[in-house]
């Protein structure tokens, strides 16, 4: 697919084509670094990620309109070897109904084939998790806001805003 560059984005309108009508979404292999600088362009409130396992993208109508990106869990504990995290879902704001759910559900059928057991991720509880519901997913715990991030002495992170609400743990 080549690197990844918004100005070649075919923007859809909400006047599809009849031939384009029967058009499904599909999923497409892609790099960690196209992904990223998906990511970079059209999500809200990430950063592009430090790295990940695999990442996927979405494409309607040849065109990509969504990616999803898998790591190793975030919270060490959950990292046993047979536990992925979604650290990001990105899609652009014109992509079909269901995108979302569609990465998620996909990440999650992955996963499983590489023998992967349990996959987590997190959402603002600002955020409704419809598109999680929608792919099977439920909610197994919350995260409390923290002023400090994830800062220690061996360790130096940038804070981010994200890291002071309130967050929800999710499990497919």
């Amino acid at each position: 697919m080549g690197t990844y560059n918004a100005r070649y984005v075919i923007w859809l309108s909400g006047n599809v084509a009849p031939e384009n009508r029967l058009v499904k979404l599909t999923v497409t292999p892609i790099s960690i670094r196209e992904a990223n600088e998906f990511v970079d362009n059209f999500h809200r409130h990430n950063k592009p990620t430090g790295g990940g396992k695999f990442a996927i993208g979405a494409t309607y109508a040849g065109e990509l309109v969504g990616v999803a990106i898998v790591g190793r869990p975030v919270a060490r504990m959950l990292d046993d070897g047979v536990t992925a995290e979604v650290t990001r879902v990105c899609v652009v704001s014109h992509a079909p109904k269901n995108s979302c759910s569609f990465l998620y559900g996909r990440c999650w059928r992955i996963w499983q084939q590489m023998g992967g057991q349990r996959m987590v991720t997190y959402t603002l509880q600002e955020e409704s998790g419809s598109s999680l519901r929608g792919a099977g997913w439920k909610i197994v715990g919350e995260v409390k806001p923290t002023s400090q991030g994830w800062d220690r002495k061996n360790r130096s992170r940038e804070w981010q805003p994200i890291y002071g609400q309130l967050k929800f743990r999710w499990e497919a």
